[in-house]
This record gives C-alpha cells, sequence and structure tokens, in this order.
C-alpha cells in the first residue's frame, strides 16, 4: 500500500511541476514569435543603413572623374553587398520559422505527456481503488 502511495504522489508532484511550469512559462508562442520576428527586422534594418552609409563615403570619396573600371568594381562591390544583405536576411527568416517550428513542436510534446500524465494518474487510483476493495474484503 505504501508503494501504491509513493507512485500516486510521485505522479502527482510530476503533474504539479508540469503545470506549473506552462502556467509560469515566460513568454507565450506568440509573443516569441513576435520576437523573433523583430529580430529579423532590427538586423535588416541595420543592414540597410549600413549599407546606405557605406554607399554614400564610396560617392563622397570618389569624385565624377573616377575612371570607368573604377567605377565598374565598386557596382560590383555595391551589388555583392546587396547578395549578402538578401542573403542574411533570408538566412534570419529562417531561423525565426524555424523558432516557431520548434516551438510549435515543444506545445504538441507538452499535451502529449500532460495526456500520459493523466492516464497513468487514472490507471494508479484504479488500481489503487482495487487494491483498497481487495484489503476490504
Amino acid at each position: 500500500m505504501s508503494l501504491i502511495k509513493f507512485a500516486l504522489t510521485g505522479i502527482a508532484g510530476a503533474a504539479a511541476g508540469f503545470a506549473a511550469g506552462i502556467m509560469l512559462a515566460p513568454r507565450s508562442g506568440a509573443e516569441s514569435r513576435a520576437m523573433a520576428s523583430d529580430a529579423v527586422n532590427d538586423a535588416w534594418d541595420s543592414a540597410i543603413d549600413t549599407y546606405e552609409r557605406g554607399q554614400q563615403a564610396i560617392s563622397e570619396r570618389f569624385s565624377p572623374e573616377a575612371t570607368d573600371e573604377a567605377t565598374d568594381e565598386l557596382r560590383a562591390k555595391v551589388d555583392l553587398a546587396r547578395e549578402r544583405m538578401d542573403q542574411l536576411r533570408d538566412s534570419l527568416t529562417n531561423v525565426a520559422e524555424e523558432a516557431v517550428a520548434e516551438e510549435a513542436a515543444v506545445e504538441k510534446a507538452a499535451d502529449e505527456v500532460e495526456e500520459v500524465v493523466v492516464e497513468a494518474e487514472t490507471e494508479v487510483a484504479e488500481e489503487v481503488v482495487e487494491a483498497e476493495e481487495s484489503d476490504a474484503e
């Protein structure tokens, strides 16, 4: 009988801990997705600002007398910078999407664990009742 009480207490403690963890989580899934989106937008804005400052510095440094070769080289570098910025934006977007997918998977797993705990508690409670009935007989 004490083993059954010990098992019930352990299961009840695990369920209470799980419930407390869910209830006291620092932010919801929507907030986490919003944070990831804000981070991507901030990084994108920062990259655009850096690009514009670089473009202005280049235009101030080189006079209209610059040769066609130098101009072509600068255009190639600017195009390369644009490509890198696009790659950065895409990778940040992918990271944000993966984070959202992982969060959904964690929430699904938590729901499944909760179902298993409830089923286990029910089974143990039934066994306790059966054991008490058999002890009473």
